[in-house]
């Protein structure tokens, strides 16, 4: 049986195909079950599948396995076996058009997001700040939109931040209260933050979500790869909040597509759990917003995760497809989670769900789709097919050929420093300076200068002041960089946030 060219195929069961239509692609999914069970092998597949399929996608790899869909498949008698299994008569080798992205540049081309695109909201949510020093967050983001001064990154929130805290008298009466103390434990954190290497993440060249969404020349949708294999150990805040972020700008920035007969663009969240986690209602609340309105741009989302339990009520009841690999359990929780994912399935006579979830072997899994008629289909046990790229990860080598031939190097390989926020207030520090230096002081312009020496002016500098120009020391290096981040790291890398 050949593979359907308005659908995903899944896998088989019971001698049929079990496949996702492309027309309910965009009413997202799950793919969930215990460590060493199939989840990586069954995203490498439907990645694979909406890519034959002509639709673009974006997938996050926090194991590094995802690089092996640029290659084709090698041939190995399991893959036989299954193939043989499942019926599938036009199965092929062959690679996956992909693209590698890696925030911190190494492993992919650098993924850049500004300060301001960002949003005091998702950054608050990322520096883990209580609700007053929230406020001043969004204060100084009100001040620099209001003074039109751009925040594009972490040096510019630093130094608006000094700014708001130098003049918080002054501000107060037009944009509320701003505790210096508040001030002072933001940019603690944006130091800690710093130290983890996100100075690299924030700046421009900014990510151009249009870039995600290509074909090549075959017609074929582009994988695009986010190596977040050191990201998500270093800090799994900011790889949620970099998610969060690239969903509410797809949000934003793209047009209503009503209904197709397949996504515009699909996206997978692998551990999905770090989105929700510790994240406040106001955040969450934006979140399933989002994930509930987002469909009608043509957007598909599949969060990849242990238990279902991992992703709250409101976005599970949003996802039209599951595919539940085998779950543990032993004990009490666990097996009432066991009994929650057989029950929110539509039952099926000859599946009994709550039996099998615990027993399925790797690579099979529990499956129920969304028909063409938005009602979800019965429940069945499923062997997922396998994949026609390389199961595992390239070699360093195969990477970099791939990299170095992306058509967006160019684009996205070297930083730009444009004139900022940072820059236009170290212009302000220098011009009061300079005013200073050539305004003596009252008392030194009435006494004769031959017989009464000036008195010499005070050297004494604002915390503002003191903070600015230390910023300009330490950052205006790629030395200065290190050190900071040498110290910073010695005083909170123990410290998980």
């Amino acid at each position: 049986m050949e593979q359907s060219s308005t659908a995903v195929l899944i896998g088989g069961a019971a001698g049929r195909h079990i496949e996702l239509p492309g027309a309910t692609g965009n009413r997202h999914g799950l793919i969930a079950g215990a460590t060493g069970t199939g989840k990586t092998i069954t995203l490498q597949i439907l990645a694979e599948g909406w890519s034959r399929l002509g639709v673009p996608v974006f997938a996050a790899d926090i194991k590094g396995d995802l690089s092996g869909l640029a290659a084709p498949a090698r041939p190995h008698a399991k893959i036989d076996q299954r193939i043989a299994a499942i019926g599938i008569s036009d199965y092929m080798p062959r690679d996956t058009p992909v693209a590698f992205w890696d925030l911190f540049g190494d492993k992919g081309l650098p993924m850049r997001v500004t300060i301001s695109e960002m949003g005091p909201l998702l950054l608050a949510r990322l520096l883990d700040l209580n609700d007053t020093q929230t406020g001043v967050l969004y204060c100084a983001f009100g001040v620099a939109d209001d003074h039109g001064m751009l925040l594009l990154d972490l040096k510019d929130l630093r130094a608006m931040l000094s700014w708001v805290g130098e003049n918080a008298k002054e501000l107060t009466f037009e944009y509320g209260n701003i505790s210096r103390a508040s001030v002072g434990a933001i940019q603690r954190r944006l130091m800690q933050l710093e130290a983890q290497g996100a100075e690299a993440i924030f700046g421009e060249p900014a990510l151009d979500i249009n870039d995600l969404m290509r074909c090549d020349a075959d017609g074929r949708g582009v994988v695009n790869i986010l190596d977040a294999t050191v990201l998500v150990q270093r800090s799994p805040d900011l790889y949620a909040c970099f998610l969060l972020w690239l969903l509410s700008e797809l949000f934003e920035e793209l047009p209503e597509q009503g209904d197709a007969d397949r996504p515009r663009f699909v996206l997978f969240f692998d551990e999905a759990h770090l989105l929700f986690d510790r994240a406040p209602r106001a955040l969450l609340e934006k979140i399933e917003q989002v994930v509930r309105l987002i469909r009608s741009k043509g957007v598909g989302v599949y969060f990849v995760t242990q238990s279902p339990a991992d992703i709250p009520e409101d976005v599970l009841g949003q996802l039209g497809m599951k595919v539940q690999h085998a779950l543990r359990a032993f004990t009490p929780r666990e097996r009432k989670t066991v009994k929650v994912v057989a029950d929110s399935f539509r039952p099926n006579p000859a599946v009994d769900a709550a039996s099998l979830v615990t027993e399925l072997g790797t690579g099979e899994a529990l499956v129920s789709v969304l028909a063409t008629d938005g009602t979800p289909t019965p429940v069945e046990h499923v062997l997922v097919r396998p994949p026609e790229s390389r199961i595992g990860p390239l070699n360093d080598d195969e990477r970099r050929a791939l990299l170095g031939g992306s058509a967006l190097h160019d684009k996205y390989a070297r930083a730009v420093d444009r004139h900022s926020a940072f820059e236009a207030l170290a212009e302000r520090a220098r011009a009061r300076e300079a005013q200073r230096e050539q305004s003596p002081p009252p008392a030194a312009r009435r006494a004769p200068p031959a017989e009464r020496p000036a008195p010499r002016r005070s050297n004494r500098q604002s915390a503002g002041e003191a903070m600015l120009k230390s910023t300009l020391r330490s950052i205006g290096s790629s030395l200065g960089r290190q050190i900071v981040r040498g110290l910073l790291g010695s005083i909170f890398g123990g410290r998980r946030r």
